[in-house]
């Protein structure tokens, strides 16, 4: 992905984002699946679009606004047409939501998503809202929240470790008091 900086009758030049030039024969790009990120932001805008997870105790209308207000908050993010969320999937311990944002800076695509993340990250952290990692449970035992310790809530401790499954294991082996009746007969 880059900006073109030459075309000529044999080649084009793309400089990338990382300001490396790469020559690719007109034959390869004729014949090769191109995608023209300045065409589309002169018609309608080019669409950024990001997934994070969050846990089912969070509200879905708040994480909609959360994701809208770090996208509004993003720099060459427009705000007409606004922001627009999507809910992809409903998984064991999170749900998926995708936002979707418009620029016209496609030149700018590789600053937008990295601020874009750093907003969504302050936002949540501020409103106390964990992004769910999906390698990490949502149940908590003895875990702290994954949320920095200066965007805690007041006064936070991480829940009490608890031995659930190995309490009930250990209770249903002592025996049960019975009466005697029936024993040996």
């Amino acid at each position: 992905m880059g900006d073109i900086i030459e075309k000529n009758l044999l080649v084009t030049r793309i400089r990338t984002i990382k300001n490396v030039e790469i020559t690719i024969a007109n034959s390869m790009v004729l014949g090769s699946h191109i995608i023209n990120f300045s065409c589309s932001v002169q018609r309608e805008g080019l669409i950024v679009h990001t997934t994070v997870t969050i846990g089912y105790d969070a509200p879905w209308r708040t994480v909609h606004r959360l994701l809208a207000d770090a996208a509004l908050s993003t720099k060459h993010v427009l705000k007409q047409p606004p922001p627009f969320i999507f809910q992809t999937a409903l998984d064991d311990f999170y749900v998926h939501y995708e936002l979707n944002a418009y620029t016209d800076q496609p030149g700018k695509m590789a600053k937008i998503y990295s601020d874009l993340h750093q907003n969504i990250q302050d936002k949540f952290n501020d409103a106390g809202v964990e992004i769910m990692s999906p390698h990490y449970s949502s149940v908590r035992d003895g875990n702290q929240i994954a949320i920095p310790a200066d965007s805690r809530p007041k006064g936070y401790s991480a829940p009490v470790f608890r031995l659930g499954i190995l309490q009930d294991l250990l209770n249903t082996h002592t025996p049960a008091p019975h009466d005697g009746e029936g024993v040996g007969r």
